[in-house]
């Protein structure tokens, strides 16, 4: 039997699970139809840019460490997305 969990894993529990130990039987099986509806998308791309920001702001992201600029894009990406929500 599989073990529910009552709470969140923790990432070293997470990396600590196998294959074997994951219930699947909530997720549902993908059949011809599925295929036959599928489609293909193609991931957003990023472009290069020059952008002017603030010394305080760029310093700030660059001490959270490793992947700031991908942090960045994320908080960028997250407020044009509520510009394009529709009223």
């Amino acid at each position: 039997m599989k073990k529910r969990y009552d709470k969140p894993m923790t990432a070293a529990e997470i990396a600590a699970t196998t294959d074997r130990d994951i219930d699947f039987s909530d997720v549902p099986g993908l059949d011809d139809a599925f295929w036959r509806n599928a489609r293909l998308v193609e991931p957003d791309r990023t472009q290069s840019v020059t952008l002017r920001v603030k010394k305080s702001v760029l310093e700030t992201y660059k001490a959270q460490g490793k992947g700031y600029q991908t942090r960045m894009n994320a908080v960028l990406e997250s407020y044009a997305r509520t510009l394009t929500k529709p009223q």
